[in-house]
């Protein structure tokens, strides 16, 4: 077995040195601290390029382009001063070029801490204090404050992702950095990166699918009858307030309508004592540069606005994001937030609604789990023998949560009349 390690260990140094003579030869490698450094043409015209294809369901995606990734999801972020030096978030963008065309490029960051990731890593931080050493700062590659899967590794063609990942090796090697963390890759990327010796994590996410349902009364007919019952008692509790909704589309939103969502936003944040990350300017500034892809759904009450989300949204996805409101009423989460973009989903016939984060309260409302990616590297050989071995036992105890999860479906189950 050492030999068979040891061989696979020299096979894999070999590939790594042929990728970083290919790399030496056909691209120049550049670190961008400000997306203005590429400007949005050659930004998008690259998540544009991108050689794998966004087909299928989001587990068989291979890059999925979502609007997070565009040059106006992510200047917004960093011209905001949501994610900026200043609140632990360097933009550090590593980027290949041929000549003066932009050919491949990670969204990366230097962090000095560990928050807004959502992929948690803070027992390894506190390890590594424990035994005196920094741990602070790391390479992270994610969209900030979004977890929400996509390409990772983007490029016009495969020579050029396999440039990026060894333009990424060097520059752990030469950044002082104690790790690597890709958050949300698709799976091809994660198998990609495993590849080249990064350790791959999984992780469970709630997503809604579309079957083509023609209005909401049909999705409902397809769950359980108690799980149908609950859904009804919720958005007749929220109507029998005295509740009503409307949508307003990015491009139809006024200032006024960002300024009041802001607020919610904010007093939602307020009441669970804590921080938002995301400020007004950086809302505005996505309701300028994308709002094809935005779309707020306003709760209201004799006549006054009292809660609001904000959905992100494309031709095959919408993703859930924030919301707020300014009073309490029972169950007007659930209708603001899931129900009300799910009637949108079935009008506008997008097939997925991904929920965001963590939830499996989401499952009774028709989310089913779906398993996610994320790869680490770190550069202290015992940390990584460790946390390779805590991967191994933690991707033993997903995997069994998965089969757990699957085996409580929402969905009617067949009858034997029905086969």
């Amino acid at each position: 077995m050492a030999t068979d390690k040891k061989e696979c260990n020299d096979e894999k140094n070999e590939r790594s040195e042929d990728a970083k003579h290919m790399l030496a030869v056909n691209y120049r490698t550049r670190i961008i601290s400000s997306l203005a450094e590429i400007g949005a043409a050659d930004w998008d015209g690259l998540l544009a390029e991108e050689s794998n294809a966004t087909t299928g369901t989001p587990a068989a995606a291979e890059s999925d382009h979502n609007p997070f990734l565009s040059y106006a999801f992510l200047h917004a972020l960093h011209e905001s001063g949501s994610a900026t030096p200043e609140t632990g978030w360097e933009p550090h963008y590593l980027t290949l070029w041929q000549d003066e065309r932009l050919v491949a490029a990670m969204p990366l960051y230097r962090k000095h801490h560990s928050y807004g990731e959502y992929v948690f890593d803070w027992a390894w931080a506190e390890a590594y204090q424990r035994h005196g050493l920094p741990y602070y700062p790391k390479l992270l590659s994610a969209i900030p404050f979004t977890p929400v899967r996509g390409s990772r590794l983007l490029a016009r063609d495969d020579p050029a992702r396999t440039a990026l990942i060894s333009a990424l090796q060097a520059l752990q090697s030469e950044a002082e950095v104690s790790s690597t963390h890709i958050l949300y890759p698709p799976p091809a990327q994660a198998q990609l990166l495993e590849q080249a010796g990064f350790l791959l994590r999984s992780g469970v996410q709630f997503h809604w699918h579309n079957q083509g349902y023609r209005h909401f009364d049909e999705f409902l007919s397809t769950l359980e009858r108690k799980k149908r019952k609950n859904i009804l008692a919720e958005r007749r509790k929220v109507a029998d307030a005295g509740v009503s909704f409307r949508h307003v589309r990015g491009a139809d939103a006024s200032e006024q309508d960002w300024r009041f969502f802001h607020r919610c936003y904010r007093h939602t944040y307020a009441a669970h004592h804590s921080t938002p990350y995301l400020n007004l300017d950086f809302f505005l500034r996505i309701a300028a540069g994308m709002p094809q892809h935005l779309l707020l759904t306003v709760a209201s009450r004799d006549g006054k606005d009292i809660g609001s989300s904000l959905v992100v949204y494309d031709q095959s996805s919408l993703y859930g994001r924030y919301w707020g409101a300014l009073e309490d009423v029972p169950c007007m989460h659930f209708e603001t937030a899931y129900y009300q973009p799910l009637e949108f989903c079935i009008e506008q016939k997008i097939a997925w609604f991904e929920g965001g984060a963590q939830g499996e309260h989401k499952m009774a409302r028709g989310f089913l789990p779906q398993q996610t990616w994320s790869a680490h590297w770190l550069a202290h050989p015992g940390f990584a023998n460790a946390v390779e071995e805590f991967l191994q036992r933690e991707g033993g105890g997903i995997a069994n949560y998965l089969d757990e999860l699957n085996e409580h479906t929402p969905f009617r189950r067949p009858k034997a009349s029905d086969l």
